[in-house]
Parts: C-alpha cells; structure tokens; sequence
C-alpha cells in the first residue's frame, strides 16, 4: 500500500481482547486510515474503536497472565508494562516504514515541487499525529508517563515521537536538498523576482518545530534550525553579497554603492519579518555588515573627506549610518572630522586676523561661532547628535578657540575678546541685540566660553568691564546680566561668580544708601547750607570689585570737596571706623555750558571729574596755562595731557600754541565760539593709551592671581596627603587648576620652590615633599 495514493480503508470490528496480534492489526489499520485519509475525516464508530483498541491493549488480563505467571506481588502493572512497551515499539516501526517510503518518494521531487511536497507531507504527518496521539491517550497517561518518570531515555509521548521518528527518517536524508531549494527562491528574491515565501516560512517553522531535547522531551531547543538553516542561510548570504558588492564597486561611485548597500540591509531585515525566525536577526545582520560594510569600510573612509569638503549632509548621514554598523567603524570618522573641524575654524580666524591688535570683537566671536554652527549643525542632522562626534567637534573647538593667529603669544587673547564683546553686547548706547535676541546671544558667548581654556583671564576682564557699566549705569538691561552671571556661575560653580554677584548686591546697598543721604542732605539745607551739586554716591566693597587707587593726586574742585565732605560726614555717623577711599578716575557728572555765544539753549558736556575740574577752572579765567591747570588739579601729565587733549580735539579749548601736545608753557583758552549739533556732548571717552594701559595692567593682575592661585593649591594638595612625590604633586595641581586655566609645568616648579623657601613645605628623600604645617 502506498502511503502517496488515497486507499480506501474499511475498519472491522474491534477485536477480542484476548487476541492481541489481531488487536495491533486493528490498530495499524486505523492509524493508516488516519495517516492516509485525513482530510475526509474519522468516523465515531472507527474513532471509538481504535481508542477502546488502544486501551484493551494495555490491559488484557490474558496477556498479563501468561506473561507474568508465579508473580504474586506487582504482576498485573508488569504485565501492563510490557504490553504498552509492545504498542509503543509497533508504532514506532509503522512510522519508520511509512516515512522510508516518503524518503524514496522525495526522490522524484527537486527544487520548488520538492518544497511543496515536503510541506504537503509534513501538513498531512503532523496533523495526523495530533489525532493518533488523542487516540494513544491511555498509552501517554499510564505507560509513557511511568517510564519517563523512571528516567528512561527515548521515550517520548506519541506526538513527540512522531516528530523524532521524521527528524531520524526523513529529515536526515532530504534537509540538505530542502535546503539549496531553499537558498535558490531566496537568491531569486534578492534577483527581483517574485517567490512564494510563505513556503520558506513554513519550512523555517518545520525545522523550529524539529529541535527536541531528548535527554528532556518537555524542552525545545532551536539546535535543528540553527545547525541545517541558520548555517546555510548565513553561508550562502556573506557568499552572495561578497560577490555582489564587488561588482557593483568597481562600476559604480562610492555614494551610489552605500545607497545600494542601504537597500540591501532594509530587504534583509524586511526578509526576517517575512519568513525567518526572529533567532536569526543578529547573525544575519552580523553577516551582512560585514559583507557590505566591513570588506569595504576602507574605500568609504577614504570617500569621507571628500563628502566633508563639498558639505554633503545626507551622504555623510548615510555613511555614518553604514559605519556605525561594525566594530570601530566610526573612529577613523571621527579624527578626520575632527582635523577637519579645526582646520576650518583656523581658516576662519585666519580671515578675520589681519591685525590682532586692532581686531574687533564681534567680527573675531562670529568667525568662531560660524564653524561651530556650522559643524554643530552637521553632527546633529548627519551624526545623530552622537556623543563621541560631538566630543571631535569639542575638541577641535578647543583647539582652534585657544590656539589660532590671534593668540600667537598664548591663549590669553580669545577670553579678552570675548568679555569684550560680551560688554559691547550688555552695554546701552551700543550696536548691542534686542531685547529678545539678547538671550540667544548670551548662549552663543557661553557656547565660546565652553572652549576657552583660560576661564580667569574671562573672568578678570568680564569683571572689570562689569564693574565699569555698573558704576556708569550702561548696562543695557539688568536681567540680562542676571542671567549671564547665572550662566557663569552653571558652568563655573559659585566661586567664579562669587564677587561678580556682591557687585550687583552692593549697588543695590548704594541705591538704599542714596535715599537715606537725600534726607540728610535735606536737614543740612534746611539749616542753611548750599546743595552745590547734585551728586549720587556708590560704595564698593574692597574685596569684591577689580578696581584700583587713582594713579594720581588731586584736589577735586571746591564745588565738589563740599560734596563730598557732606557724603563722607554722613557715611562717618552711619558706619564709624570704615574708611573711604574716592575712586576720581570713575567718578563723571555732567556740566552746563552757558558762556557759549548765539546760543539760547546751553550745551550739557558730560565729562569725568578730572575733566569737570579742569573746565571748572574756567569760571575764574578765561585762559589758563597748563602749569596752572597742573598746580590746581595737582593731576600727573599722564591724566591731564589726555583730558587737555579731548578738550581741544572739541574745540571746547584753544591751545597757543597750537602745534604738539599739551605740555608745559602751553596756554588754553576757553573758545566761545564753540559749535555742535549736538546740545549733549559726552567728552568723558577713553583714550586708547589708557585702554592699552589697563589690558597690560590686567594681565599683570592675572599673573599675580595664578601664582596665589597655584600656590594655594600646592599647599591645599599638601596638607592633605602630608608627603607626595615631586612628579604627582605637578600632576594634581594641575588637574586641581585646569578649570579655571591650564597651568605650565615651570611655573608649579617655581611655585613650590617659594613655598620650599617659606617653608610650607620641606624635601624628603626619593624625590619626595612634605608639608610643614
């Protein structure tokens, strides 16, 4: 009987019991019907009788009996015993007969048909054994069970023994060949053509459903599917892209080969939703990355810089995307960009430094934050924002901020240049941003900030230009400088800001200070006194504000001595012991010209009181000399040439005569003549001397504060550990230090050295130093 061909199969009646080779024929005709018949159906009557069969079988008495005469104890469950074990052993060789014959009918079978007969087969067995193994109930319960219980081995309940009995029979002799018809429909799918993939699908599942443990029946492993379908898949993928990708590079551009090599590794993971188990996603990925990535990693590394010179965004974006897929992929990425990077933002400054001396602040800020827009850009459109590209970007920033033609001298320049800029932003009367952009700037100079590795000279110069549009109220918006200083201090911690913060506080002192001398003032007139002038006061911390002593005498004029002596008397009652010290080079105050001719409404000249005291001379004569003006004022020729010289560039003075600067046996008249189109004219400017002047005098500052700075370090590291190494001492100031400047070697050696000569600390031996304490 051929189990390919539907025979009609007409079950007899259930036999006696008591014959138990017709009882096994019974059975092996019924499980024929069920194997053959199927799909027409079981009958009840056939269905009950191969149960009941099944169950008779088991248990016959006579059987039982004749087996286990003499027995008195346990006979009737050894004579169960060996009668399930004859079931069991019967099936098992029904089965390998009917799955030989399956083998010998694969045989005509080949490719497609072959994948269709062996799953029609399969449909057909597995479907049949659902039902045998129902019918086998009695036989799984009782016999099955207890042997499994006893630890015996092979022995497996009838629906697993099915599945074992095609594993050993059938699936040894035609996996391979299932296999290549496999491997051929897949190959034709990556050609382009349509194929049925529900069939790779369910041999995927044939082969899951064959990974039984059989030292434990209850496990299922996925040993089968991985050793006769993962391996080949696998094998036959690296083999089929490795060829693919070769050709398709020697035809095509690199650009269109990573479009390719896209396409491809999208159809291979839309292939594992399709029709492959899950298990395999991670191998085949691994496979094919490293077909079409790896084997080619270096001509599209090679291809990167050229991407990088034309700003092809999507391109570089599809690279990283490819590279990100392999081991270390993106590191040799990742330098190029970098060298990239700092190359650009040299060039960029390059640009802008024609001179250094005379370069203006925001054109040098803007040229360092177009490249990092720039690139920031690039990183976050075609780099995912990834954490190590935005650590290249980082670094090459750092680079190009602090080591560029600017700074050839050192790195001092670029904080100058930005708390420069930073003053021009968050000063009135200047070119500055609105309000409402006035935000996204303070985050563009914070951006640069990040970089500059000299954060004290920042902070030295920011306070100072601070400390100045304070005491001459220019600043542009109080919040914004809130917010600034808030910013500084997020970055730097609460030190940096510390004294940036008492500043505002002090000026804040001074206004409440001001209300309570008005009404002090207001008693003094009362009694008769004359106001004189107008004046205002600010009172400054010592320890708090970057400001120095005047660098000259003076005799302020009588019209302010009084004031001043008034404000000085009331401070005196409200804070005795405190001594004041007058600031005149920041002190301004603005002044009514009334002596001009054909002028209804006089000229306010707004002026510092240097300036105001010169002028003031005038009120008694219309010249005076400059040895005059000198014995006055008893201010030094490097304040009064340059007031002298502001005057006269005005024409507010006349000078005989006229040619040179003002010196000694110079006359100055006052001009009555004196015309503008403005009526408010500010003469208190800056000269550029004294700006010179003050930026040597501020890193002269700086080197004073590092030297305290690392000293204080040395001796804080010290007098923690008590003894330390030479060499590890540098090493911790160093790393102690760098968050507000990078400090060199030869000034911590030199530093040490002073405090060995103070004797905080003394030489041990091996190279070693101890803190004296």
């Amino acid at each position: 009987m051929s189990v390919a061909t539907r025979t009609q199969v007409i079950m007899p009646q259930v036999p006696n019991r008591e014959d138990l080779d017709a009882t096994w024929k019974y059975l092996e005709m019924g499980v024929a019907k069920i194997m053959a018949d199927l799909q027409d159906g079981i009958d009840m009557q056939t269905y009950m009788g191969v149960y009941t069969a099944v169950h008779n079988f088991c248990t016959s008495q006579k059987a039982v009996s004749n087996a286990m005469q003499g027995t008195a104890i346990g006979g009737a469950h050894r004579g169960a015993h060996l009668l399930g074990e004859d079931l069991y052993q019967n099936l098992i060789t029904y089965l390998t007969a009917y799955l030989k014959n399956l083998v010998q009918l694969s045989k005509t079978h080949s490719d497609e048909a072959l994948l269709s007969f062996y799953i029609r087969e399969w449909d057909r067995y597995t479907t049949a054994a659902k039902y045998i193994n129902h019918l086998f109930r009695y036989l799984n319960r009782h016999w099955v069970k207890r042997e499994m219980d006893e630890g015996k081995k092979n022995i497996f309940d009838v629906y697993t023994l099915h599945l074992v009995q095609w594993r050993q029979t059938l699936f040894t002799e035609v996996n391979e060949k299932v296999m290549d018809a496999v491997l051929k429909m897949v190959e034709k799918q990556r050609n382009g053509e349509t194929i049925e993939h529900a069939q790779i699908k369910s041999i995927v599942d044939s082969f899951v459903s064959l990974g039984l443990d059989e030292s434990d029946p209850t496990k299922s492993t996925l040993d089968v599917y991985r050793f006769h379908f993962e391996r080949p898949f696998l094998e036959a993928t690296k083999l089929f892209y490795q060829s693919e990708s070769k050709q398709f590079v020697a035809e095509n551009s690199i650009v269109e080969y990573m479009k390719k090599a896209e396409i491809r590794l999208d159809e291979e993971e839309e292939r594992v939703k399709m029709y492959l188990h899950p298990d395999i996603i991670v191998p085949l990925k691994k496979t094919c990355n490293a077909a079409l990535i790896s084997d080619h990693s270096a001509i599209l590394r090679d291809e990167f810089q050229v991407l990088l010179d034309n700003d092809r965004y999507d391109d570089m974006e599809r690279m990283y995307k490819l590279l990100a897929r392999i081991p270390d992929g993106l590191d040799p990425l990742r330098a190029k960009f970098e060298a990239h990077v700092r190359k650009a933002g040299l060039g960029a400054v390059q640009k802008v430094a024609v001179d250094a001396d005379k370069l203006e602040p925001k054109v040098y800020i803007d040229a360092l934050l177009e490249i990092h827009t720039q690139y920031q850009a690039l990183v976050k459109k075609a780099f995912q924002d990834e954490p190590e590209f935005t650590r290249s970007l980082d670094n090459a920033c750092r680079e190009f901020v602090n080591r560029n033609p600017v700074c050839k001298s050192g790195t001092n320049k670029s904080p100058e240049l930005l708390a420069k800029y930073a003053d021009a932003v968050l000063r009135k009367g200047t070119n500055g941003a609105e309000e409402s952009d006035l935000e996204n700037i303070l985050n563009q100079i914070m951006t640069v900030f990040k970089y500059i590795e000299d954060k004290d000279v920042f902070q030295k110069f920011y306070s100072r230009m601070l400390a100045r549009r304070l005491i001459h109220t220019t600043s542009s918006s109080d919040d914004a400088e809130t917010s600034m200083i808030s910013k500084l201090k997020e970055q730097c911690g609460y030190e940096y800001t510390n004294k940036l913060q008492r500043m505002f506080q002090d000026m804040q002192i001074s206004k409440d200070l001001n209300g309570g001398y008005k009404e002090f003032e207001d008693k003094i007139l009362d009694s008769g006194s004359a106001r004189g002038v107008d004046a205002t006061y600010s009172i400054l911390g010592t320890g708090f504000w970057p400001l120095n002593a005047p660098n000259t005498d003076f005799t302020p004029p009588a019209e302010i001595a009084k004031a001043y002596e008034r404000f000085q008397t009331f401070y005196g009652q409200k804070h005795s012991g405190r001594k004041l010290t007058w600031l005149w080079q920041f002190c301004k105050g603005e002044m009514k010209a009334n002596y001009c001719k054909n002028q209804k409404t006089p000229y306010t000249f707004q002026v510092s009181t240097y300036q105001m005291a010169i002028l003031l001379l005038f009120n008694e004569n219309d010249k005076n000399s400059y040895d005059d003006i000198v014995k006055a004022t008893q201010l030094l020729p490097d304040v009064l040439d340059p007031a002298l010289g502001i005057f006269v560039k005005a024409k507010i003075l006349t000078m005989s005569p006229e040619a040179g600067k003002p010196e000694s046996g110079k006359m100055f008249s006052l001009n009555y003549d004196f015309k503008s189109k403005k009526l408010r004219i500010n003469l208190n400017i800056a000269v550029k001397s004294e700006q010179k002047q003050e930026v040597e005098d501020t890193h002269k500052t700086i080197e004073e504060d590092r030297k305290l700075l690392m000293q204080s370090a040395i001796v804080r590291i010290m007098k923690a550990r008590k003894k330390m190494k030479h060499t590890q001492l540098v090493s911790e100031c160093i790393n102690q230090i760098r968050t507000r400047f990078v400090p060199k070697i030869p000034d911590i050696k030199k530093c040490i050295d002073i405090l060995l000569e103070k004797e905080y600390l003394e030489r041990l031996e091996d190279d070693e130093l101890g803190y004296l304490a």
